[in-house]
């Protein structure tokens, strides 16, 4: 595994099977584990040789965010980023509390691939290069499910700061698709695929890799639906991207996920303004002019955020929690 890497999971559950399997593979391979808690975990909660943070320690981390983050929300999750920046790591690695790692799991990640990638091909069900099944992931438009796949190039090398994992059992899919197809669903095809310049296809927060380039980018939004949080970030993730000449990369199952409870007709409902938004939100982003190299990306990252907010999709609130996280961010990357 890489040196100096760390591993961050927000929760409101006891110790887990997954938690545990998590933390066991984290001492075997010396990365460090941080916990995030929130008003509903457990006030007793430990893991020996885990980072666990509640509340109270999260407020007196001395984070500028911390003191604005709201409670009972996944966002929260964005104080274990910053942590993990301010303890020196240049890698990190987040996943969820139910989802279980396979032995590839623990390998070194490689922020420089050499990976058939896709171009300037607008939305993209990423999905289809994994499968011939039918299934999209969570985020990606609904006019979008059947669209034809688009011609990969040949492979060369792509640098790719931000690494998605797919995973078994349960992958990410929308209600839609929990409500009306079977699960469980395992991957098969292909191991790796890059999405350059002009590819949108929404990534999410349970397995996935950053390095330490692309932390600004970690930024989840709170003052959203909690079902489009992780979606809406990889949307301004990947246009920021962009400017960096940088490439998403999707690569095969490193997890399976074994769900927590879900009120799926409630995720419906936390994913409607996904359905009627996320290809909006593409257009609009796409549309900003952006300033070009690593000492801009603070700045288009609230740009970007700025134009959620007035398409009315983030509030005002947000933008304070943008420009906090961009407080932190900007001192700890210089640590």
């Amino acid at each position: 595994m890489n040196s100096n890497a760390a591993l961050v999971i927000t929760t409101i559950n006891s110790p887990n099977a997954a938690l545990l399997q998590v933390a066991e593979g984290c001492h075997q391979h010396k990365i460090r584990m941080i916990v995030i808690g929130d008003s509903k975990s457990p006030s007793n909660f430990h893991i020996p040789g885990v980072e666990y943070y509640g509340l109270k320690a999260q407020r007196d981390s001395g984070l500028a965010y911390a003191k604005l983050c709201p409670e009972r929300h996944y966002a929260r999750k964005n104080i274990g980023y910053l942590l993990a920046c301010r303890g020196g790591a240049e890698v990190i690695i987040e996943t969820d509390d139910d989802n279980l790692p396979t032995p590839d799991f623990w390998q070194t990640r490689q922020r420089y691939q050499e990976v058939e990638a896709i171009e300037e091909s607008g939305w993209l069900n990423v999905y289809r290069y994994f499968t011939d099944d039918l299934i999209w992931p969570r985020g990606l438009p609904l006019s979008k499910i059947q669209r034809s796949k688009s011609p990969v190039t040949s492979a060369s090398v792509r640098d790719c700061p931000i690494q998605q994992g797919l995973a078994n059992e349960n992958p990410d899919v929308d209600a839609i698709f929990r409500l009306t197809l079977p699960l469980p669903f395992n991957f098969s095809k292909r191991t790796t695929l890059a999405l350059g310049r002009g590819v949108w296809c929404p990534f999410n927060s349970q397995n996935t890799t950053w390095f330490r380039d692309s932390f600004p980018l970690l930024y989840l939004p709170s003052y959203c639906s909690f079902r489009m949080t992780d979606i809406w970030r990889s949307f301004v993730a990947q246009r920021l991207s962009w400017e960096m000449d940088w490439a998403l990369l999707f690569h095969s199952v490193t997890v399976w996920q074994d769900r927590n409870d879900h009120d799926l007709m409630r995720d419906f409902s936390e994913e409607i303004p996904g359905y009627l938004n996320n290809e909006a939100i593409g257009e609009e982003l796409e549309k900003l002019t952006l300033k070009k190299g690593g000492s801009a990306i603070n700045d288009n990252l609230r740009s970007c955020y700025v134009k959620l907010n007035q398409m009315g999709l983030v509030s005002k609130e947000e933008l304070a929690l943008v420009d906090a996280w961009v407080e932190d961010i900007s001192v700890l990357s210089h640590m």
